[in-house]
């Protein structure tokens, strides 16, 4: 029985860690390179607005960051 919810528990754990943002894991977003970073902060730029990791996220991860005060 122990053995059942330890198993239980670890499926459950690893179906929470798959997804990130809109559903998707974090590896279908994209290393945060050089270049990703620079076309998203340009993007987030001629918005209005600054690029920049969330709260909590990996700075490794280009799904971890967002367009923070974007206008238009």
């Amino acid at each position: 029985m122990k053995q059942l919810v330890l198993v239980l528990g670890a499926v459950a754990l690893l179906a929470a860690c798959s997804s990130g943002p809109e559903g998707k894991a974090w590896y279908e977003q994209g290393d945060a390179n050089y270049d990703a970073l620079k076309a998203a902060h340009d993007a987030c730029a001629a918005k209005g607005g600054t690029y920049q990791v969330k709260s909590g996220g990996d700075p490794t991860h280009l799904g971890d960051y967002e367009c923070v005060g974007a206008t238009k």
